[in-house]
């Protein structure tokens, strides 16, 4: 018999703390592994904003490699584009359990800033940074980016959400954005790059479920020269986000109308209701961005540096709820690692499908934050 774990794989754990407070890694912990039946140990991450505050201004680069071998390699490509302020290994502990079943690569993170010299022409400085990734991940055999913005990280590999967060002694950090992932693989292998969270710049995104429309998806973001080279269909939704919403300034709300797209019964539906403005513009992002619209069933978090956003796909095949409690908004795969570490939220929902859940910081305009 099929367990409950299995069919709706995967657990997602996040919360935001509009106000800026900065909390340990330990909630986030709590949250995650609480639902550890979700996973089967093939894969755990975490993600968190705000855990560099004395090197905010830098973009921090976390690298994980199959050897210290491939640091030279890794370094030459990091000065053709940066200054490289600091590097260090990122400190791990050993966790017996974790050590009987996989042998973790090394971690690496440097803290750069960009040269001014080497940019393209019309190329941004966050441009620069997606091309610096993508060389590495592209090129160099036994390394990968698994995260690049400023004042935040990611830390993932193949175990349980609690090996992992141990290995990275995540409690030692403070954050005030976490999000986490406990991970169920079905048709992607379990390997440490494959884990979630999956990141560029400042978005990491945690995912449960199957992206079917990934080929469409992955040709789609190639055209603009993004590269899939991480093994799990996950990936490709960090760079539709970029692309979206950084690259072509759509509106959160608007991108999100692209990935979760309504059906087109839906959009009728608008225009007999006379909501045609509402039924244009959804109509128009359906035709001009077909090829970003994620088809499968899936909840997801997205994350940056101003707020946290989850919604799941338009007929809610994936569980997905989400808490309130003063300035802090909390979601999750299930209400019980809500409330494991928030015992009495003021409000508790499970959003309609298809429905984004966005919570931005307490500085954004009129609930309006712009990337950059």
């Amino acid at each position: 018999m099929m367990s409950y774990s299995e069919m709706s794989g995967c657990g997602l754990a996040g919360f935001i703390n509009r106000d800026g407070k900065r909390v340990s890694g330990k909630d986030i912990f709590d949250s995650i592994t609480s639902m550890k039946e979700r996973g089967n140990g093939m894969g755990a991450g975490y993600a968190a904003y705000g855990i560099y505050p004395d090197m905010a201004e830098y973009y921090a680069f976390h690298v994980m490699m199959d050897s210290m071998d491939i640091a030279t390699e890794i370094t030459a490509v990091l000065n053709r584009f940066f200054h490289i302020v600091k590097s260090e290994m990122i400190p791990t502990k050993s966790v017996p359990s974790l050590y009987k079943k996989t042998t973790p690569p090394v971690f690496y993170r440097y803290f750069v800033t960009p040269r001014e010299d080497v940019k393209l022409p019309l190329e941004t400085e966050e441009d620069m940074v997606v091309r610096a990734v993508m060389t590495i991940n592209e090129n160099i055999k036994g390394a990968y980016v698994i995260s690049s913005g400023k004042n935040m990280g990611a830390f993932k590999g193949v175990g349980e959400p609690d090996e992992i967060g141990e290995f990275f002694e995540i409690d030692q950090y403070e954050g005030y954005i976490w999000i986490a992932h406990t991970r169920f693989p079905t048709n992607t292998p379990g390997w440490w790059g494959g884990a979630h969270p999956f990141t560029l710049l400042d978005w990491s995104i945690v995912h449960n479920g199957e992206i079917t429309s990934y080929g469409t998806n992955k040709r789609y973001v190639e055209m603009y020269g993004y590269k899939c080279t991480l093994l799990t269909d996950t990936e490709v939704a960090a760079y539709i986000f970029d692309l979206l919403f950084r690259k072509h300034k759509l509106p959160i709300k608007a991108t999100l109308m692209a990935i979760a797209a309504p059906f087109w019964k839906d959009i009728e539906y608008l225009k007999e209701k006379k909501l045609n403005k509402v039924a244009e513009m959804a109509k128009k992002i359906r035709e001009i961005y077909s090829s970003a619209m994620l088809n499968g069933p899936f909840a997801m978090l997205f994350a940056y540096k101003d707020g946290l956003i989850g919604f799941n796909d338009r007929i809610k095949l994936r569980p997905f709820v989400a808490a309130i409690n003063g300035d802090t908004v909390y979601m999750a795969s299930e209400e019980s690692a809500i409330k494991v570490i928030c015992k009495n939220p003021e409000k508790v929902w499970m959003p309609r499908a298809g429905e984004p859940v966005i919570a931005l910081m307490n500085y954004c305009k009129d609930g309006i934050c712009h990337p950059g």
